[in-house]
C-alpha cells in the first residue's frame, strides 16, 4: 500500500484528491495539510511514503516545505500550470516529480506509483520548461550512458549489475563518475537530466 501525504491549501483540492486516489485498490491517503508547515509537520509524524504538494500555499510555501522535508518522503510537486519557472528550483529542492493540476487522473496514479518505485516523473511541458537553449550533454562513455539510463529507470545498483553483467562495485564507480560528470548530488538529480538530455 502506498501511503500518501496531500499538501493543498483548496480544501476543494484536497478533497478531489482524496475521493479519488482512495478508489486506488493500492493507495491510501493518509492525511491532509492546508499549508506547508503543517505538511512538514504530518509528514514527519506520519512518514507518508508519497508527498503531493502544491508550491503556493501560507505559512510555508512549497519550496519551503521541500527544504524542511529533506528527502523523507518523495514528493510529487502538483501546482498550477502557471508556474513553470519553478521546475528546476523543485527539482533542485529534493522533489521527485512535477505535474500540473491538470494532469489526467490515470497519469497521476501512474507518477504516484512510479515516484514510490524510485524513478522521477515529470510532466510533458515541466520537462520542456527545463530545458535551456545553451544546455549541451556532458561527455559520458557508452558505458556510463548505459548506466545513466537504467538510473533514470529506477534502477538499484545491484539490478544495474544484473543487467550489465558487471560487479556491484563496477556499478559504483560508474554511478559516482556519472553524478561527478553530470555535477549533481543523487541519482534523482541524474535521472533528470537523463530524461531532459533525451538518454532516459
Amino acid at each position: 500500500m502506498i501511503r500518501v501525504l496531500i499538501a493543498d491549501d483548496h480544501p476543494i483540492v484536497r478533497q478531489g484528491l482524496r475521493t479519488f486516489l482512495e478508489v486506488q485498490g493500492d493507495i491510501e491517503v493518509v492525511a491532509e495539510a492546508g499549508d506547508g508547515a503543517e505538511a512538514v509537520k504530518l509528514a514527519r509524524a506520519l512518514s507518508p511514503d508519497v508527498v503531493l504538494l502544491d508550491l503556493k500555499m501560507p505559512v510555508l510555501d512549497g519550496l519551503g516545505a521541500l527544504a524542511e522535508l529533506d528527502g523523507a518522503a518523495r514528493v510529487i510537486v502538483l501546482t498550477s500550470m502557471t508556474e513553470r519557472g519553478d521546475v528546476s528550483p523543485a527539482m533542485r529542492a529534493g522533489a521527485a516529480g512535477f505535474l500540473y493540476k491538470d494532469v489526467d487522473p490515470a497519469a497521476l496514479v501512474s507518477a504516484i506509483r512510479a515516484v514510490h518505485g524510485g524513478q522521477v516523473a515529470l510532466a510533458p511541458e515541466a520537462a520542456e520548461a527545463m530545458l535551456t537553449p545553451t544546455s549541451e550533454a556532458v561527455a559520458l562513455t557508452d558505458r556510463e550512458r548505459e548506466v545513466l539510463a537504467l538510473i533514470a529507470g529506477g534502477r538499484s545498483n545491484r539490478e544495474i549489475a544484473r543487467a550489465l553483467d558487471v560487479a556491484e562495485k563496477t556499478v559504483k564507480t560508474h554511478v559516482s563518475n556519472v553524478l561527478m560528470k553530470l555535477g549533481v548530488q543523487d541519482r534523482t538529480q541524474a535521472a533528470l537530466y537523463a530524461v531532459r538530455h533525451g538518454l532516459a
